[in-house]
């Protein structure tokens, strides 16, 4: 198509330029050719005024200045071409001949002295003279070749600025061409300022768009497909168990996890799906935490022997709160579910680091309602927010680093710490 482009606009500027050239050349033909016939017919009007002036005074026809001009007292001695080519009534007219001749008749009535006029015809063989006819013969060859040159630089100008004007949008569909699912689209066209640029940048937001869509589409159905098998599978082995006996209070236990399980895992996926729409705002990221540790059942029997916080009164960050929710709950959940009964929880925050610390129980299998995501899932959350997330697993004990983005100009205030417990 850029091909095609150039091609259309060379074809364009060519034809305007030849048909320029060609009305130009006819206009100044025109110009000359009717020139030359105002100077004769100039010559023949100053010779007829002479001659009347001259028959007013004496009575008689002088002799015309010019040998060019003879008078004719009658219409009968005009040659005959002439005679054949105007009319008895005409007053003027020009005539051609293949002999070499260009004859101009004049026509004009003078006063015969007896109170009555007489006719008398004024002709002019003006081949002589003829300017225009004679510079075609002479030098016709040489502005023949002129025109042709100036022509044909003319069409190699409007080749080179075709080509030049094309060669950013031929640049443009070469790199669109040449983006490829999953690459990032990247046009050296972005930074003109003209429409060129404004159409790669347009074309690169939207490419990038559209492989951010394509991108969490694909993540979700993967995540789909990982995230959910497990809780279902636990699910239907329970429901399978209903087949053969009464479920007991474990089994209903599982199965309401893994509802929840589901049900969070979902709100997760959903989230990050929507991640591209859902805004950056400041808030408080300990109002986070606090709502996480409420939302723990028995959450209000704890003592300073399970729950260690040392946290600052405000913390500022910049997010989405509503991920920043589901991650906090997730860390919280899944540290209460893999340390197991008798876990003690400890949440830290220093030098810009949030830390989710418990200990681990390999005598007990903990069970909490809430989260069970994987470490992808997580990770996810934190890159969509900007944030930074890791883990570090132990043997006795696991951590979960944050690092959030923290509102500039913005410190976190004083601390009010509870001391955690000894490991």
């Amino acid at each position: 198509m850029a091909r095609s482009i150039r091609r259309s606009l060379f074809a364009a500027l060519a034809g305007f330029t030849v048909l320029i050239c060609l009305c130009y050349t006819g206009l100044a033909v025109v110009i000359a050719y009717v020139t030359e016939d105002m100077l004769v017919e100039r010559l023949l009007e100053r010779e007829a005024a002479a001659i009347e002036r001259q028959s007013e005074r004496h009575g008689s026809l002088p002799r015309p200045a010019s040998d060019l001009v003879t008078i004719h007292a009658s219409r009968d001695t005009l040659p005959a071409v002439v005679r054949a080519a105007s009319a008895p009534g005409d007053l003027r007219a020009e005539v051609f001949t293949r002999t070499g001749q260009h004859y101009h008749l004049k026509v004009r009535d003078l006063p015969d002295g007896a109170g009555g006029t007489r006719r008398i015809y004024l002709l002019a063989d003006v081949a002589p003279v003829l300017a225009v006819s004679k510079v075609v013969q002479d030098v016709g060859g040489v502005l023949i070749f002129v025109a042709a040159a100036l022509i044909a630089l003319a069409l190699l100008l409007a080749w080179l600025l075709a080509r030049r004007q094309v060669a950013p949008l031929q640049t443009l569909a070469q790199e669109a061409q040449a983006v490829r699912p999953g690459g990032a689209a990247s046009f050296s066209a972005r930074h003109r300022q003209d429409e060129i640029g404004i159409l790669a940048e347009r074309l690169e937001s939207s490419f990038s768009a559209l492989q951010a869509a394509l991108r969490r589409e694909r993540d979700f159905t993967r995540d789909v497909g990982h995230e959910l098998r497990t809780p279902l599978t636990v699910m239907n082995n329970t429901l399978a168990l209903a087949g053969t006996r009464p479920l007991g209070a474990h089994e209903l236990g599982q199965l309401r996890a893994g509802v929840d399980e589901l049900r969070a895992t979902v709100d997760v996926l959903f989230a990050l799906a929507r991640a591209e729409h859902l805004g950056l705002d400041d808030f408080d990221l300990r109002d986070c935490i606090e709502g996480a540790l409420l939302r723990v059942p028995g959450a209000d029997a704890w003592d300073e022997e399970c729950l260690a916080l040392t946290l600052p009164q405000q913390l500022p960050v910049r997010g989405n709160q509503h991920l920043a929710q589901l991650l906090v709950d997730n860390c919280i959940g899944n540290a209460l579910f893999h340390g197991g009964p008798r876990t003690r929880l400890a949440i830290t925050y220093a030098d810009g680091r949030l830390l989710v610390a418990n200990t681990l129980d390999a005598a007990h299998a903990g069970r909490v309602q809430g989260f069970a995501h994987g470490q992808n899932l997580l990770a996810r959350v934190a890159r969509s927010m900007g944030w930074e997330i890791a883990f570090h697993p132990g043997e006795a004990h696991y951590r979960v680093e944050i690092l959030p983005s923290i509102p500039s100009l913005k410190k976190p205030a004083d601390f009010t710490a509870i001391s955690p417990p000894s490991p």
